[in-house]
């Protein structure tokens, strides 16, 4: 594959949030290893109720799934709320049910990437789990790594995303996307 489509879906409405900080940061790291790279914030995800018996979609419902549909490697990133999922991200994966009688079902064959952050590792981690449970429910292959980020700063002050720790997490869980692509 001489230049894979990596795609990221998910952040909160909060401009500059963890989770689009952290989905940008996986998609550099992408974009370093030859990948071409959409990001699909909460902008672009910012979407009407998903209603499966509805067949009319919203320009950006439409421009979702066709991205979906040209994704060879998927990133999700969610925050935890409340100890779940974000409902703004549940509710755009929940469009890739329009996928569902192409040839290429749901996310099938596609190496997706959960990342979680959250004021806290409980939700983090709950969070991620979750995202991997929604994977595996639309067919995608999860990377062995999931990142939960606890989006708290230290006592140093620093953004936690940024951290080498978090960093290397997220590298290796863009090395793994890579790396079944390849296969």
């Amino acid at each position: 594959m001489s230049q894979p489509h990596f795609v990221a879906i998910g952040g909160t409405t909060r401009p500059g949030s963890s989770t689009e900080r952290a989905l940008a940061s996986a998609l550099g790291f992408a974009e370093a290893l030859g990948a071409r790279t959409t990001l699909l914030g909460a902008e672009a995800i910012a979407l009407p109720h998903y209603a499966p018996e509805k067949t009319e979609r919203s320009a950006e419902a439409l421009r979702l799934v066709e991205t979906v549909r040209d994704a060879d490697a998927l990133i999700i990133g969610s925050p935890g709320y409340h100890g779940a999922l974000s409902g703004l991200v549940k509710n755009a994966l929940d469009y890739i049910e329009d996928t569902s009688r192409d040839e290429r079902c749901y996310l099938s064959g596609i190496p997706v990437g959960c990342l979680a952050t959250a004021a806290g590792w409980q939700a983090a981690v709950a969070t991620m789990n979750q995202l991997r449970s929604i994977t595996h429910a639309l067919r995608g292959w999860p990377t062995p790594i999931g990142v939960a980020i606890n989006s708290i700063p230290g006592p140093d002050g620093l953004d936690p995303v940024q951290s080498d720790a978090v960093q290397s997490q997220i590298r290796m869980m863009v090395d793994q996307q890579i790396s079944f692509l390849r296969r």
